[in-house]
């Protein structure tokens, strides 16, 4: 059985795509054992298409797998006692806990406000797709990820935390700050209030009759910080963590595994999945984020964040979705080799049809499939003048002759894109 679109699938409910049903995976805790993340890659190949994505929230997903194969991943994974997580989504840092530039650790208050939703019942009444960010600062930014009720911490008084409600960090719509004591009841409140409003309502819809009680603020503006998972990071035990993404966030089953078995060997006892579309190893030292950097970019991965690669939003697209009019990502790779400076400073989203998955938030340019080929359009596309379709090779060249015409007097400032997740 699979779960409708819209709704998040799961491992006992799989969401149907253009490629057979996809199933989006979590871990419990802040990330899997090295162990644990190639036991998934094995069973994506055994039992799917054998491509496996980190979306932009960072999350795990494992595609083209068929009613029975679905069964049967679901079995293996729960016969190999993977911790998963269930209920609320509860999003923190993925660095959460030990970063050495953090204002708080958010992972005790994300721990409690998770045991309080349990107690209430509350996660039966909410939207499906609703979520919670708990961002105690540091290196990774969690800004561009949507939240129904986000917390952030408060730089200059610590141990409090700014609420917002419906949106991204420059979104959201800003309420009072609280202190840690005070947060969980706070967030209960708003949830309880979210779900007063349906089982399909979202903090955005929240109006002011429904805030009763919460003060309005000004927005809260956070300290600048990295938006790509690319890197090293200094960790508060003094040791370091490096960080990788993968292009247009795909990875295929064995080179997972060879990336796992990489990272056991340098004695690292996790990996973390990134928001970006990135995959964090913490605990190292110098010597072994090198050499692991090395094994890293042999595999294919992601190493440098000026890849212009990054700043491209691609969907499956053929062959892996059955939707799409052409390869997405080849088109994509073809774009960041051949022509990087005309993504600097933008983002692209490529879609291979009309249904434009991951799209990211205000795309500065757009392609998409259509009869014939692909759309070139300004922007998300939505509001372009009508255009005739070309053949995905000739992509390139509409996408210059764009740059040259429309787009040539802009200087929008560079973006790390979020696609949203399908």
């Amino acid at each position: 059985m699979s779960t409708p679109r819209g709704a998040c699938p799961t491992l006992h409910e799989p969401m149907l795509t253009g490629d057979g049903l996809l199933v989006r995976l979590s871990p419990a805790g802040t990330g899997w054992r090295p162990a644990e993340l190639s036991v998934l890659a094995e069973a994506a190949a055994r039992f799917g298409s054998g491509m496996l994505e980190v979306t932009s929230r960072g999350n795990l997903q494992i595609r083209g797998l068929t009613s029975d194969s679905a069964a049967e991943l679901a079995v293996d994974v729960e016969a190999a006692s993977i911790p998963l997580r269930t209920g609320l989504a509860i999003d923190t840092g993925p660095l959460a806990g030990i970063d050495a530039d953090e204002i708080a650790d958010p992972l005790p208050l994300a721990r409690d406000l998770k045991q309080a939703v349990e107690a209430a019942g509350l996660f039966a009444r909410l939207a499906p797709k609703t979520s919670i960010v708990i961002d105690g600062g540091g290196a990774l930014s969690m800004d561009d990820i949507i939240a129904d009720v986000r917390l952030t911490a408060d730089s200059e008084r610590r141990g409090d935390w700014h609420v917002a409600v419906g949106g991204t960090a420059r979104t959201a719509r800003p309420l009072e700050s609280v202190a840690e004591a005070d947060a969980v009841s706070t967030v209960l409140a708003l949830l309880e209030a979210i779900a007063a409003n349906g089982k399909y309502a979202r903090g955005r819809d929240l109006r002011d009759a429904d805030l009763v009680g919460f003060v309005p603020k000004t927005p809260f503006v956070a300290t600048a910080r990295a938006s790509t998972p690319v890197g090293r990071f200094p960790l508060n035990d003094a040791r370091l963590a490096t960080s990788f993404a993968l292009p247009f966030g795909q990875v295929d089953a064995d080179t997972l595994a060879a990336f796992c078995a990489a990272v056991a060997e340098s004695g690292a006892a996790e990996i973390r999945l990134a928001p970006g579309r990135g995959l964090i190893v913490p605990g190292l030292d110098m010597a072994a984020c090198s050499a692991l950097e090395s094994k890293a970019a042999a595999l294919g991965f992601i190493t440098d964040s000026d890849d212009p690669r990054l700043v491209i939003a691609a969907c499956a697209g053929a062959p892996f979705c059955a939707s799409a009019h052409f390869a997405t990502r080849a088109l994509g790779a073809e774009i960041a080799r051949a022509a990087p400076e005309l993504l600097a400073g933008r983002t692209l989203h490529i879609s291979g049809c009309a249904k434009r998955c991951a799209e990211p938030p205000a795309p500065d340019l757009t392609i998409l499939g259509a009869d014939g080929g692909c759309l070139v359009l300004p922007g998300d596309g939505r509001t372009a003048r009508p255009t005739n379709p070309v053949a995905p090779e000739e992509a390139l060249a509409a996408v210059r002759r764009l740059a040259d015409t429309e787009l040539a007097h802009e200087e929008p400032a560079a973006r790390n894109p979020q696609p949203a997740e399908i």
